[in-house]
């Protein structure tokens, strides 16, 4: 069983779902339909799809939407707004989604969303998580020592950390040191109420595909957090200017630096349990 941690499926921009910022980097149109295909492809069976804040902002209804097509091949999730005093309402309707298995916040130093950890937004947020009982995914990459601080402040919260807390290229080159807030990382592997997604990673190599070193930091991610904690992802489409889609899965279905059970695991095993949720292919 194969799991992508985290894709992004969209419509084109059309006056009818208008992307909300452009994203030239991104494929035209990456559908629901377009992207299934894509994971049959490559043998992935399905996909935590993470609703695109970049085109939709708060507006999860494509999501929704997708996986009321393929209620077998996508769980999903939904960004929620700090600002929105009712988001613990938001929260609560979204838990009675068919497929909604987590939320999202991205406390990232982009303007508007530099805030700090005791924001009262993030409380509310953090308090109906654990109400309704759904996993945090947060996108706190450039700004892990809120990320962290965010996570202190509620251990009773089960927290996934997106794309290994490390700030991704959206187009090559990789920066010039690419694993520079990997000891950070490492520490927060010391919080029990944490995953970490192994996703994106492809984008952070200097060298060219099939990627030979991302390797040896990976292998400290792995040591650090344990397989069991660590869900591998491709970052489809975000990525998509970097790596393409089989460029993100193949080095890490085709690798000796893995042993089988540790591959179940970390594309698969590890994400199931993270999110409660498994593909079920017709």
């Amino acid at each position: 069983m194969i799991i992508d941690s985290q894709i992004h499926a969209y419509e084109a921009n059309t006056p009818k779902r208008p992307w909300q910022s452009p994203r030239d980097n991104w494929p035209r149109s990456a559908t629901g339909d377009e992207t299934v295909a894509e994971m049959d492809k490559l043998g992935i069976d399905g996909a935590i799809f993470i609703s695109a804040f970049s085109l939709y902002r708060y507006d999860a209804s494509y999501a929704i939407e997708v996986q009321r097509k393929h209620p077998g091949r996508f769980a999903i999730v939904k960004p929620v707004d700090p600002d929105d005093p009712a988001v613990a309402d938001v929260i609560a309707q979204w838990k009675k989604t068919p497929g909604a298995v987590g939320i999202r916040i991205m406390p990232t130093k982009e303007p508007g969303r530099d805030r700090s950890p005791s924001d009262p937004g993030f409380d509310r947020i953090m308090r109906a998580a654990v109400r309704y009982d759904l996993p945090v995914n947060m996108l706190c990459w450039g700004n892990l020592d809120v990320g962290t601080a965010i996570i202190d402040r509620h251990p009773d919260v089960r927290f996934i950390l997106d794309h290994l807390g490390i700030l991704q290229p959206h187009v090559p080159p990789a920066p010039p040191e690419p694993w520079a807030d990997l000891p950070k990382v490492l520490a927060i592997a010391k919080r029990p109420n944490v995953v970490i997604k192994v996703s994106g990673a492809c984008t952070l190599a200097k060298k060219p595909y099939p990627f030979p070193d991302i390797w040896d930091p990976l292998q400290r991610v792995f040591d650090a957090w344990g397989f069991e904690r660590c869900l591998w992802g491709t970052d489809w489409t975000r990525a998509f200017a970097v790596v393409n889609y089989e460029q993100a899965t193949k080095p890490f279905l085709e690798t000796k630096r893995l042993s089988d059970s540790e591959r179940a695991m970390l594309m698969g095993g590890a994400c199931a349990k993270a999110y409660g949720w498994s593909p079920k292919k017709k």
